[in-house]
């Protein structure tokens, strides 16, 4: 059965103040420059609050977006005309049929890894196949697991310390714990912030997958796909022992 993380609507609200910091320059430049190059229609899986999708939408691109969070959906919905609205959707990646392909589709920052089965991988892999046109390019990302990280967890770290509005603070605490066999993490989130002179808390719980490299490429020789190449960083460097990241980028 999927897992399916549905975002609860505090971190939906807290998500680009916190990942504008811990995420946006990791990122952004390699799959904002892949989709303002596509001379085509593009398809963002895992749209989210749209941290590359405004900047595309406004750039000139014919960008799209499918989240299966709706809490996501909605604040992306007040970012852009309701005129664009038509270019967004709630649903499930999985299963979705958008009738119309696209040149290049990407699923950033572990799309891949809030789906817990194998049978789920290969559904969405297949149905990217189904979306891409002829010869289209399929991009997507992944964490390399850290074998002493697993081993030892991560328990109560502050991850962010900041304001989500001038004058009030947000903190948010992760704690992760590994499933080696499962190759499953336990993550616990708590957010802390100050709203009406009191502090609020909330707790969520969520399953990520994590994966090797050859397992991906068995996966990959499942699929529809074509495996193009597997980088190792978003500079497109070649996959080494340093390495933090898997980039794959992939083919109909």
């Amino acid at each position: 059965m999927k897992q399916i993380n549905e975002y609860p609507d505090y971190f939906a609200r807290f998500y680009d103040v916190i990942y504008h910091q811990i995420r946006s320059g990791v990122d952004a430049r390699y799959f904002l420059n892949k989709i303002k190059n596509s001379e085509g229609k593009i398809l963002e899986v895992g749209v989210g609050t749209g941290r590359f999708f405004t900047e595309a939408l406004h750039a000139g691109a014919d960008i799209y977006g499918i989240d299966v969070s709706k809490s996501m959906i909605d604040i992306l919905k007040k970012k852009v005309d309701t005129s664009e609205h038509f270019r967004i959707y709630t649903g499930d990646a999985c299963t979705m049929r958008l009738n119309k392909t696209f040149n290049l589709i990407v699923a950033p920052f572990r799309v891949f890894s809030h789906l817990i089965e194998v049978s789920d991988h290969l559904k969405l892999l297949d149905n990217i196949w189904e979306h891409l046109e002829q010869g289209g390019t399929f991009i997507f990302d992944l964490f390399i697991p850290n074998p002493e990280l697993l081993h030892k967890g991560m328990d109560k770290v502050m991850d962010f310390e900041g304001e989500y509005e001038p004058g009030k603070k947000l903190r948010r605490i992760t704690s992760s714990y590994s499933d080696i066999v499962s190759q499953i993490l336990d993550i616990t989130m708590l957010f802390e912030w100050e709203e009406n002179s009191q502090w609020l808390s909330r707790e969520w719980k969520l399953k990520f997958r994590y994966f090797f490299r050859y397992e991906l490429l068995h996966l990959l020789s499942l699929s529809k796909l074509n495996l193009v190449n597997i980088f190792g960083d978003y500079n497109e460097g070649s996959l080494n022992k340093k390495s933090k990241e898997f980039i794959l980028v992939c083919r109909r």
